[in-house]
Parts: structure tokens; C-alpha cells; sequence
């Protein structure tokens, strides 16, 4: 049986992470070409979901699915108001999480590092998130020792990614595991990108380039940024 990957999508989440999931696991195929994974989408109590932007997604599944998950995907999800102030997770949402087999891997994608955070999954474990919010992580959550610099951070059964495209990363890692390098690595084909990328190498944080016009370079970097 193909190893089941249930994705739970809240209010707020953002459009582009929550279909990472399905396009990587989707494309992991055995040598006959049979799926590897089977993914399908859950929501509180089967409602349609709200996302970032201007439109909603209708949602076939409720919570209940998260009991059957081999591994369970939480979309990302802007950090709501309440849990930015207490920490703590809405009711509905601690339920929900709490329908997840203990057997279970559980995956975060940038900022739903928080609800992982908030249910205590993370306490005393190393994890990430994106980078703009890993300083208001920390103070929130002090007994996680958040990390910046990393795309993806693997504890075993816990695995948490950083911001957008390092879920892509977390994914064909966690094929890679299951599977092999050869079957991620059509998988990353299938999807057109990178097979791999260091867990290690740092979130892509904005740095100016040089103004030194001393350096030997400049100019010629000049004639490139006008061009």
C-alpha cells in the first residue's frame, strides 16, 4: 500500500505550500511506475479554507483523516493573533492534532512551526522557520532551540522547514529516506527542480551587494546590475 500522507489545511493558509506536498509525493514512483504515496487534503470539520489570498479551496476531508496518516503535513499558516500572544493553540486545532497516531511522522512547513511549537511537539528539539519570524519564535517558544540558517531540520519522527521553497527541500528528503536517492531524484525531475539542496545551507536572507568601489570589481559589477 502506497504510504499515506494526510496534509491538514487551516484558515489562513498560503496557496502555493499547501500543493507542495502532493507535486513532490505525487511524482515518487516505484519501478512499474506505481505511485509511491497517496496525499489528500483535510480541513476542521471538512470546511472550505480561507487562504492568504483573495480566494478559497474546497476541502473533500475533515480532521478525522489525520488518524489514518503515515505522515501528516501541516501547510503553511501565518501565526494567528491569539497564538502570537499566548502561545497556546485554539481548541479546535489542539483537537486535531491530537487525532495524530503516535507512529505517525509530522511535518511542518515554515510558520505552521508555531502550532508544532504551541502543542509542545517541539520542546527540546532544534527546528526551524522562516527566518523573518525565527527572533519572535524564540522568544515564544524558549524551550526549542530555533535555528535560522538551515532550510529543513529532521529530528526523526519531527521535521520542520523553512520559508516557501524549502518545503520543496523537506519533501524529496523525506523521499529520499523512504525510497532512495534515484526515485527522489526523478521525483525533483518530474517537479523541475534542484534533487538537492544541503539541509544545511542557509535560508536565502537578503544581503546588499558591496558598494566598495575600491575593490577591483566594481565596475564590472556595475555594468551587470545596469544591465
Amino acid at each position: 500500500m502506497p504510504h499515506r500522507v494526510v496534509v491538514l489545511a487551516l484558515d489562513g493558509v498560503i496557496p502555493l505550500d499547501l500543493g507542495i506536498p502532493a507535486r513532490v509525493f505525487n511524482g515518487a514512483r516505484g519501478p512499474d511506475g506505481a505511485p509511491l504515496y497517496s496525499v489528500s487534503t483535510c480541513s476542521l470539520g471538512g470546511r472550505p479554507v480561507r487562504t492568504s489570498e483573495d480566494f478559497r479551496i474546497v476541502v473533500d476531508h475533515d480532521e478525522s483523516l489525520l488518524e489514518t496518516a503515515d505522515t501528516v503535513v501541516i501547510a503553511t499558516q501565518e501565526p494567528e493573533e491569539r497564538l502570537v500572544a499566548t502561545g497556546r493553540l485554539p481548541e479546535d486545532v489542539a483537537a486535531a492534532l491530537d487525532r495524530i497516531p503516535p507512529r505517525a511522522r509530522v511535518v511542518s512547513l515554515c510558520t505552521s512551526a508555531f502550532l508544532l511549537a504551541a502543542a509542545g511537539l517541539l520542546e527540546g528539539r532544534r527546528a526551524t522557520t522562516h527566518w523573518a519570524l525565527c527572533d519572535l519564535f524564540a522568544r515564544l517558544f524558549p524551550g526549542v532551540d530555533v535555528d535560522p540558517d538551515v532550510l529543513f531540520v529532521d529530528n526523526g519522527r519531527i521535521l520542520t522547514s523553512a520559508g516557501g521553497a524549502a518545503g520543496i527541500d523537506l519533501c524529496l528528503h523525506l523521499v529520499r529516506l523512504d525510497h532512495g536517492a534515484a526515485v527522489a531524484g526523478a521525483a525533483a525531475r518530474r517537479c523541475v527542480v534542484a534533487p538537492w539542496r544541503e539541509g544545511g545551507q542557509a535560508q536565502f536572507i537578503e544581503h546588499p551587494v558591496p558598494e566598495d568601489a575600491d575593490r577591483s570589481t566594481s565596475a564590472t559589477r556595475q555594468w551587470a546590475l545596469d544591465r
